[in-house]
Formats: structure tokens, C-alpha cells, sequence
């Protein structure tokens, strides 16, 4: 898969990510993009790590799949390391 590719498909798993997951997360499109793109990493690599199978054609469903999961685990890290940002003391 392409360099092109990859980020489109880290920016649209990062963007069900948020769909799915409840409650406002922090961060525009930028923060959207970026962590996608980790989120798809990370799927990829669990997903050889534990399935066999990585992230392989742009069009195969296990590829997105493993993006989406991969973003909701680093959407629901990063919810947990902003989430007392906003509050004073």
C-alpha cells in the first residue's frame, strides 16, 4: 500500500473511530489524521501479531478492520491522557 493511501486510510479510520466510540474526544482533523494513522499501525501490527494478518490492500476488508480497531484503541488512550487537561485546579 502507498504512503497516499496509508494516510487516507488512517484519516478515514480515525474518523469512524470517533463515530463509534461515545462522548466528545479532544482534537480536530490534524489529531484525527495522526491518530489514525497510529491506530492503523498498531492494528496492523497486532493484527500479524496475533492473527497472521497485517495490513495488505487498500480494498481488503481485514485491512480496514484492523485500521478502525487499531484507532479506537489509541482514540480511547488518548481520551484517557487529555481528559484532565481541561480541568483547573
Amino acid at each position: 500500500m502507498g504512503f497516499l493511501a496509508f494516510l487516507i486510510l488512517g484519516l478515514i479510520a480515525g474518523a469512524i473511530a470517533k463515530l463509534i466510540l461515545p462522548g466528545k474526544q479532544g482534537g480536530g482533523w490534524l489529531v484525527t489524521l495522526l491518530l489514525g494513522v497510529v491506530g492503523a499501525i498498531l492494528g496492523g501490527w497486532l493484527g500479524s501479531l496475533i492473527f497472521g494478518v497485517g495490513l495488505q490492500d487498500f480494498w481488503n476488508l481485514t485491512t480496514w478492520l484492523l485500521a478502525i480497531a487499531g484507532a479506537i484503541i489509541v482514540l480511547l488512550i488518548w481520551g484517557l491522557v487529555t481528559r484532565n487537561r481541561s480541568r483547573t485546579t
